[in-house]
This record gives structure tokens, sequence and C-alpha cells, in this order.
């Protein structure tokens, strides 16, 4: 974890020369466990995690906003998979933790992390209203539709999307919460093996309200690095506009 603290405040570094007002980290971010006892025996409260204070303190001093995926530890014994929206005073403005659990195959995420409890709001931030979800949320439009209806402006999928489901699926599913949204989707995405277990999909993707992909990386960098974009709120606006979305609510219920 003290390694990926150091890497983070490299990026942190690089994201200010590029003139980012904010930089989007993955899922997962403090570490990737081989298994769910090494993942419990690592966690640790927001408020006395090296990891967090450390991107907190590196925040405040670079005057950035980050979004980050970190595991914490709950009194029950399990972790929440949780998404924080550090502001650009190093202060922790909302966080989010992770719905739905990835159960696939032999990675089952249930073993060791308690589902979130709720949908959170929007947080208004530096860049826009940003609605916060975790990389297996992205397969469930319910979610990103409720952001929608608070006027998300911005919604983040941080990932750590497995290479088969991220070959089959990934583009897909961002587009097309980015359409149905009418916001830009931002998936911060982890990339390349993390141990004999795990290896990361990458193909970290910015997609525009319209649907067009702004930023792939391309899943093979030899090591950390960041994309940059531009955020249009007015396009954002411009989008809608033109092709209004007026649900029947009157027939099928408001999600």
């Amino acid at each position: 974890m003290a390694h990926n603290l150091a890497l983070c405040q490299v990026l942190v570094k690089k994201a200010v020369a590029a003139g980012a007002k904010a930089l989007f980290l993955p899922e997962a971010t403090d570490y990737i466990a081989l298994n769910a006892q090494e993942s419990k025996s690592l966690a640790l409260p927001m408020e006395t995690s090296p990891f967090v204070l450390g991107l907190r303190k590196a925040a405040k001093e670079s005057a950035l906003a980050i979004n980050v995926g970190i595991h914490v530890s709950m009194s029950n014994g399990k972790l929440a998979n949780r998404s924080c929206w550090i502001n650009e005073k190093g202060d922790i403005e909302s966080y989010y933790d992770k719905l739905h659990m990835f159960d696939y195959g032999a990675l089952r995420e249930s073993n060791s992390v308690e589902g979130g409890k709720t949908i959170v709001p929007p947080v208004n931030t530096v860049i826009g209203r940003v609605g916060l979800m975790i990389c297996f949320d992205l397969r469930f439009p319910e979610v990103s539709l409720a952001l929608k209806r608070q006027d998300a402006q911005i919604i983040t999928y941080p990932s750590a999307f497995t290479v088969k489901t991220g070959q089959a699926h990934w583009e897909t599913l961002l587009k097309s919460r980015a359409i149905e949204t009418q916001a830009y989707v931002v998936a911060a995405a982890q990339v390349g093996a993390h141990n004999e277990k795990r290896t990361s999909y990458g193909h970290s993707m910015v997609v525009d309200p319209w649907g067009k992909v702004l930023l792939d990386m391309t899943g093979e960098e030899s090591e950390a690095g960041i994309g940059v974009v531009d955020i249009d709120l007015d396009y954002r606006e411009k989008i809608k506009s033109e092709m209004p979305l007026l649900r029947r609510i009157d027939v099928y219920p408001e999600i």
C-alpha cells in the first residue's frame, strides 16, 4: 500500500502539471489481495488509513480533487468496497459503497465485501455534479438512471475489470450508460497482473454524453499513467435539449 500511495502521489503531480482539476483513480487503488483473508487483514477505517490520509494530504497540497477506490473495514468483519471523493481542500466530501458484488467464476467478492445500502446523491465538485459508482455496478442501469434523475453530470465507474469480461463488455457498457444518462462517464481502470490470480483489463475510458469515446488508454501500459480530457457541461446541455428523453412514468415506475 505504501508503494501504491507513492505511485498515486506521482500521478497527482502529473495531473497538476497537465492542468487537471480532478484526478480519477481506479477501484481498489489501495491494494488487490491474494484472497479474502489477506484483504481483511489489510483494510483500515478511512480515518486512520495511511493510504487515505496520504491522498488527502496530496489533494490539499496540490489543490486537486481526487476520486479513489479503497477498501474499508466494517464492524461486522467484512469490508466496504468504497469510492471516495476527496475535494481540493483534502476533505472527504462524499463516499459510496459498491452495491453489486462481483461473484463470477472463482472470484466471489461477496465472501469478503458487504454490499452498500444506498445510492448516494451526486456530489457538487469543481468539475460538476459527480455520481459515484464502482465497476460491476456498470451492469445495472437502474443506478445510473437514478443518478441522472438527480442531475448527475458526470458518472464514475472506477474499476478492476477482468480481461475476459472487459474484452466482451467494457466499452459497450460504458457507452450505454453515457448515452442513456446523457452524462460524461469516467472509468479509471486497473491494468495488468496484480498477482498469480488476478489480471485487470485496463482501458481507462471517458465517454461523452453522445456516446463518443474521448479517451481509451490501451491496456498495455508498462507503468501507471494519466489521460486528460475536457468536461464541457454546456455540450451536455445541448445534447439533452436536442435529444429530450421524456420518460413515460405514467406507464412504468420512475427509478
